[in-house]
């Protein structure tokens, strides 16, 4: 007997700023920049890659390569896709 499986679609439950900001938060608490990278792309897909290139002023082939697994994009590309997705990093002490 085998069981067909629905393939799950990131993107769709990114649907609001509260599950972005709450989806972020948590893979920041995680720690694990692969994982930073791959959520900052699917953030970056659900709000629109065309618009997510235009604002940062990147192209989107290079958002494409620098937002993948095993990425090793510079801080400042970085910081320019949280810019241009309209998120604030917050630090706080533990």
């Amino acid at each position: 007997m085998t069981e067909k499986l629905l393939s799950f679609d990131m993107m769709s439950l990114l649907d609001t700023d509260e599950a972005i900001n709450e989806y972020l938060s948590q893979v920041l608490e995680d720690g694990d920049s692969d994982e930073l990278l791959r959520a900052l792309g699917y953030v970056a897909k659900a709000r629109g890659m065309a618009m997510v290139a235009e604002r940062s002023g990147l192209g989107r082939e290079s958002l494409y390569k620098a937002l993948k697994p095993g990425a090793k994009p510079r801080f400042d590309t970085v910081l320019k896709v949280i810019r241009a997705l309209g998120v604030k990093l917050h630090a706080e002490a533990s």
